[in-house]
């Protein structure tokens, strides 16, 4: 009698201790947000309950981290969870993760040798299509930008 409640207890047990996973899931925000930087170079969106200092990715494009609060940053959220920022006269997007308590760079985009003038995101999923005033939009991934299908 005793034999049979132990693959029972097992059971449980193992179902317990494996890790949970719920999927499909999309991440990605419709439009992209536009965020003003504050004199402590924090930014903050109300609509995603959303904050973080962005005092050093400025430093990391413009080498200037004390004139903060005149730019305003532009910010997208793909499908898989991933942040696209940039800015005007940003060489680069920057594609960040989430990670405890803050955002973790996972690339940086060269997308505009001379810096961008006018930029702005939009989703068109599974990328994030980059307009640049009269320029050609550019469609990133997490990984660069893409080229198409290599022929």
């Amino acid at each position: 009698m005793k034999m049979t409640f132990i693959p029972i207890i097992l059971s449980f047990i193992l179902t317990g201790c494996s890790s949970l996973t719920l999927k499909p899931g999309d991440f990605a925000w419709p439009i992209e947000s536009v965020l003003s930087i504050d004199d402590q170079g924090n930014v903050q969106t109300r609509l995603y309950s959303f904050s973080f200092n962005v005092k050093e990715l400025l430093f990391a494009e413009t080498q200037d981290s004390v004139h903060v609060s005149k730019v305003s940053l532009r910010m997208i959220r793909d499908v898989k969870g991933f942040y696209f920022i940039t800015a005007s006269k940003f060489k680069n997007v920057y594609v960040f993760e989430q990670t405890e308590g803050g955002l973790k760079l996972n690339n940086k985009i060269l997308v505009a040798p001379d810096g961008l003038n006018e930029p702005f995101f939009n989703q068109q999923v599974p990328f994030i299509q980059l307009v640049n005033g009269q320029n050609q939009a550019l469609l990133l991934t997490k990984d660069g930008v893409f080229e198409g299908e290599k022929k």
